[in-house]
């Protein structure tokens, strides 16, 4: 059973145009006319590629350095045998085998899983626990690192991963509604360069097939494509 859209949602999707392109400035305010929720609602870009996603070589991730964060508390886990010096660095959890215990007693109260290169060998125990929630530390996202403290300060600064879905489509946090719209603008054109890098070399031609902009509670807004196009050629 659909279900039933609130007032709120349904006045939102009457003040915008279905057919309408907006640029990232324009689809920022555009957004910012809808209604809020009572909570600080978390925007995202939504990208839907011109991939195979069955097809190992044109799998789609990456991370992005937001220039004015995601807007949430990022609970950062580091697995090492130095599990004092990463809390000294800010790590909100560290240690290895005491924690690969707790994590597969179900423990798993962190948003982002950052790992030594020594520790791999003991946390690929954890892969099938931790690889399905996106929680698993990868070179290729920058969470397997022999410097820890640089990597707790840029994941805490606003470093966002993103990855494709099996249906071809990535979703990227770029902020809060509470954020200033030029904040917002400059985290979104950050998120899609990084998306537009992203490309696999054996996808040739158009690799954004449409973009969305929403918040939590509100209806999509279209971007035009043709400006991240021209950035990949």
């Amino acid at each position: 059973m659909q279900k039933k859209q609130s007032k709120r949602y349904r006045a939102a999707l009457a003040a915008t145009k279905p057919d309408a392109l907006y640029s990232a400035a324009e689809a920022v305010a555009q957004l910012a006319k809808f209604q809020a929720a009572k909570f600080d609602e978390t925007v995202e870009i939504y990208a839907n590629l011109a991939v195979d996603p069955k097809q190992s070589d044109q799998m789609v991730r990456g991370t992005v350095s937001l220039p004015h964060g995601s807007g949430k508390k990022i609970r950062v886990l580091v697995f090492t045998d130095n599990a004092k010096a990463a809390l000294d660095a800010g790590a909100d959890f560290a240690g290895l085998n005491d924690i690969i215990d707790k994590i597969n007693g179900g423990w798993l109260d962190f948003d982002v899983a950052v790992s030594t290169t020594p520790a791999m060998k003991e946390v690929r125990k954890v892969a099938r626990v931790l690889g399905p929630r996106g929680l698993m530390p990868n070179p290729k996202s920058g969470t397997v690192s022999d410097d820890i403290p640089k990597t707790i300060q840029e994941v805490k600064a606003g470093r966002i991963e993103f990855k494709m879905d099996k249906t071809g489509n990535v979703a990227i946090v770029v902020g809060k509604r509470s954020f200033a719209q030029a904040q917002l603008v400059e985290n979104l054109g950050a998120a899609l360069n990084a998306l537009v890098k992203a490309q696999p070399s054996a996808v040739k031609g158009k690799f954004i097939k449409s973009l969305t902009l929403s918040s939590t509670m509100s209806p999509g807004v279209k971007l035009d494509t043709k400006p991240y196009v021209a950035v990949a050629e």
